[in-house]
């Protein structure tokens, strides 16, 4: 099967907030951008796994951070999997084929995806190492930058090698750090059954709803700041879920509904597809 179009099959069972925005982008942009997104996929799973223990958790991200290390050219994709075989009852699809994802962008951005993902698997594994536990918002902070704010720079990286965007790596980091703190929120609940608390000591649901609106806002100012095109259309996708997601979350509901979800995106890209006629 073509590697892009097993890539986007597999994006699709894995993420419906970003399939969509990603399906869309140019040629080369949505090979990186597919790569970086299925890479990380790839670790997130392993540190999501219930079934394996902390330990083993460390043990595997550490080894999957040095396989991307060690990456050069000639490497192939079952060199970045090494030692995930062991687990392949356990692991799903998405990360068993890391190596696949990891070839899969453009050779001139690719050595930039792999420092991410390595520095990504390292810090998950820290966090395994700590059954991750938060006690302060500095923790909070760490976190969120450990697993998602640090994908906000790598993708205004991307931005930049494809079309030369350039944008605020500060609020950037906002943008990372607003879509996961809105998972945290609707995650919470599951989280605390498996004895995870990514709460800081004595923080209520509201804490945390503010931190994410704080943060959503910081996203807010990075996605107007761009200008029109693919970068654009790319990113008013999942933050316009993420700010209809927390909006659901305090009217006491769970999630957003699939039929929400679509309406939403329908209207969010006609408003991009009028900008972009009107100006």
């Amino acid at each position: 099967m073509d590697a892009r179009k097993s890539a986007l099959d597999i994006l699709e069972k894995t993420s419906r907030t970003f399939f969509i925005p990603i399906s869309r982008l140019p040629d080369g942009l949505l090979e990186a951008v597919s790569s970086a997104y299925l890479c990380m996929r790839a670790i997130d799973e392993i540190e999501d796994r219930p079934d394996l223990g902390n330990d083993v958790k460390a043990r595997l991200l550490r080894q999957v951070s040095l396989n991307l290390q060690a990456a050069a050219e000639g490497t192939t994709a079952s060199d970045f999997e090494l030692g995930l075989a062991s687990y392949g009852e356990v692991l799903p699809e998405v990360s068993l084929r890391l190596g696949e994802w990891a070839l899969l962008a453009p050779a001139d951005v690719a050595p930039r995806i792999w420092d991410a993902t390595a520095a990504m698997a390292d810090r998950m594994a820290h966090w395994a190492d700590v059954n991750w536990t938060i006690h302060t918002k500095a923790d909070l902070d760490s976190y969120t930058f450990s697993v998602a704010g640090a994908v906000g720079l790598l993708l205004s990286d991307l931005w930049q090698w494809h079309d030369g965007t350039k944008t605020d790596r500060s609020l950037a980091l906002g943008f990372g750090r607003g879509l996961q703190s809105v998972n945290i929120l609707r995650n919470y609940k599951e989280d605390s059954g498996r004895g995870v608390d990514f709460f800081p000591d004595n923080w209520s649901v509201k804490h945390m709803q503010d931190y994410a609106r704080h943060n959503l806002s910081l996203a807010d100012r990075y996605t107007e700041a761009l200008p029109i095109g693919p970068t654009l259309n790319f990113c008013r996708i999942p933050l316009a879920l993420a700010h209809a997601t927390l909006d659901a979350l305090e009217r006491g509901e769970e999630k957003l509904t699939r039929s929400a979800v679509m309406a939403l995106v329908k209207e969010v890209t006609l408003g991009a597809f009028r900008r972009r006629t009107v100006g």
